[in-house]
């Protein structure tokens, strides 16, 4: 009867992640992103307005 134990790898170093923890520690957590509700903030108008046509008529 064999019996085999795993042993986990070390993780690869990550230049980012290490950067980003430091960060977080100095700085603190970044606020949470929030969506967007209203869709005029986020769409921007296709054509826009002339203002001759609107104050002739």
């Amino acid at each position: 009867m064999c019996v085999f134990l795993t042993v986990k790898r070390p993780r690869k170093f990550n230049k980012n992640k290490q950067v980003k923890a430091i960060a977080r520690k100095r700085v603190g957590s970044p606020a949470p992103a929030r969506p967007l509700d209203e869709r005029a903030i986020r769409t921007k108008p296709k054509h826009k307005k002339n203002l001759l046509t609107e104050g002739e008529a």
